[in-house]
């Protein structure tokens, strides 16, 4: 069983070892997902370092999101043809060193150009220290190794925002990208240090470059239209209906031409088994639905409650407290227990959550505010694991890479559509709501004649009197808005459980090597 050549048949690791390893592994994926949410509270200060506008700013959370979304699904054939843990190592080493130029860059064009480095070099650090950690432990253990892994993949997009907005408002942003740069140092010498011996098998498989360049072409449009479509009144715009068609006839020609190539740049036929499409749609949407909900709340506390960056991120911290309690004991149960039931938990929960969310008005105390984000720690605890258990089943080890970079690849495209129509909405729905509103606002009713002269005896002139109750329409139509998503979000979590039990249990053969997949 211990034969070098094929890293899969040595056996797990053990004591130390193993707890240092697994630290390690989830080290690097926590400061890759961090970065895919540090920035966002610190456009505004990158933007007024460079002269640009705010919406030019968000290029460098666009680039690194377009970039990142086309590099993990090639994880498994890069794996192929370089191996696991060198694969994994440089893909740290380069991760690092593109953080160090961000925080050098001089201006935003070399911003984002880094930033598109960045994310291309981090594709393979999720999937990959997700199946390193697998062939770590004990099949009996996955579900462990998989809780402890989950819960780095779920709390860090939520600290990104407090910790960067603490470092944008008591340092400066290049900060966001410098703390990189000595954990991914240390991550990358103990990686090397513990599996190099684990390394996994290589094979010369030819590259398959109409597939990669397609790839990049449908997500790369698909990506800029979700970026542009807000600001360009989505399909109003011929700009976006060209991107829109380009992704459109992108994606087809990407679909034929992977599944009749013989060396596909991405396993399409993982589809095929029914464990997989399954777990990975429901794992798709719900998070396309929490990362959504993720971003609108701190928009709305900061936008028209009167958050800090710093304040708005305290209010999403307490999320990892019940998540970093529970996520163990799923994992352990994970082969006990039906990963339907536990993942029907999170999806109750999340739903529970939302519903708390939607009856949210402008007077919510920190407290009522937190209540919420607390119980989601239970709902993340029950949702990755399971998902992931099932997306897995009855898949021998040397597919695992390919299937995890592929699940991962739908799961962050999920989080851009659900980021981009979750705020699209929110603004459509606040401007449907304003309007109501403000049919009972006029200069000749007697309520806004009784506010102006109360306003006026504050010293404001009519003018500042109407723009301090357009505020306060402003205040409401957001929050209306806001409660609506919220709603809805409820509703979507209660549907996917339907989804999720399309699969077929696979608990009895263990988290990992079940069957029934196909």
């Amino acid at each position: 069983m211990a034969e070098k050549p094929n890293g899969y048949a040595l056996p797990p690791l053990k004591g130390a070892e193993l707890v240092i390893g697994t630290l390690v592994l989830s080290l690097a994926t926590f400061m890759n997902v961090l970065d895919s949410s540090i920035a966002n509270v610190s456009i505004p200060a990158i933007a007024g370092d460079f002269g640009v506008s705010p919406n030019q700013g968000t290029w460098v959370i666009t680039s690194f999101a377009v970039s990142n979304a086309i590099a993990v699904p090639l994880t498994g054939w890069l794996t192929q043809r370089f191996g696991m843990v060198r694969l994994f190592t440089l893909s740290i080493l380069l991760f690092t060193l593109a953080s160090l130029l961000c925080g050098l860059a001089p201006n935003l064009g070399l911003l984002i150009f880094f930033r598109v480095v960045q994310g291309l070099v981090a594709g393979p650090m999720i999937p990959l220290s997700q199946s390193l950690l697998l062939q770590s432990y004990p099949k009996e253990k996955a579900g462990t190794a998989l809780g402890m892994w989950s819960m780095t993949t779920l709390v860090a997009p939520v600290m990104g925002p407090l910790l960067g907005g603490w470092i944008t408002d008591n340092m400066t942003w290049p900060w966001i990208f410098y703390i990189n740069v000595p954990v991914g140092l240390i991550a990358a010498a103990v990686t090397w240090n513990i599996y190099r011996p684990r390394e996994t098998p290589t094979h010369q498989r030819p590259i398959d470059s109409v597939g990669l360049a397609s790839l990049v072409i449908w997500v790369g449009a698909l990506q800029i239209m979700l970026d542009k479509g807000k600001e360009l009144d989505w399909f109003a715009s011929t700009q976006i209906v060209v991107l829109g068609l380009v992704a459109l006839i992108g994606f087809v020609f990407f679909l034929i031409w992977e599944l009749t190539e013989d060396h596909p740049v991405v396993d399409l036929s993982l589809f095929a088994r029914r464990n997989f499409w399954v777990g990975t749609l429901a794992l798709s949407l719900g998070y396309g639905v929490f990362f959504g909900n993720v971003v609108l709340l701190p928009l709305w506390l900061q936008q028209y409650m009167g958050y800090t960056a710093t304040w708005a991120g305290f209010i999403m911290a307490p999320v990892g407290v019940l998540a970093i309690v529970l996520t163990p004991f799923v994992g352990r149960n994970t082969h006990r227990i039906d990963p339907r039931r536990l993942a029907t938990v999170a999806f109750i929960t999340f739903a529970l959550v939302l519903w708390l969310r939607s009856q949210f008005n402008t007077q919510a105390d920190v407290v009522t505010l937190l209540i919420p984000t607390l119980i989601q720690g239970i709902a993340m605890a029950f949702f990755f694991v399971p998902l992931v258990t099932l997306i897995m089943s009855g898949l021998p080890p040397e597919r695992i890479p390919s299937a995890s970079g592929l699940s991962n690849f739908a799961r962050i495209t999920a989080g851009a559509f659900g980021t981009s129509i979750t705020t699209t909405l929110w603004e459509n729905r606040a401007a449907l709501h304003h309007a109501e509103l403000g049919e009972a606002i006029n200069g000749a009713s007697l309520a806004t004649q009784q506010a102006l002269s109360g306003l006026a005896s504050l010293g404001l002139s009519p003018e500042q009197g109407l723009a301090y109750i357009n505020r306060q329409v402003d205040q409401q139509a957001f929050m209306l808005s806001a409660n609506d998503i919220f709603a809805a979000s409820s509703v979507l979590f209660l549907v996917l459980i339907a989804v999720i039990w399309l699969a077929q249990p696979s608990h009895r053969s263990g988290p990992v090597d079940a069957g029934g997949a196909h």
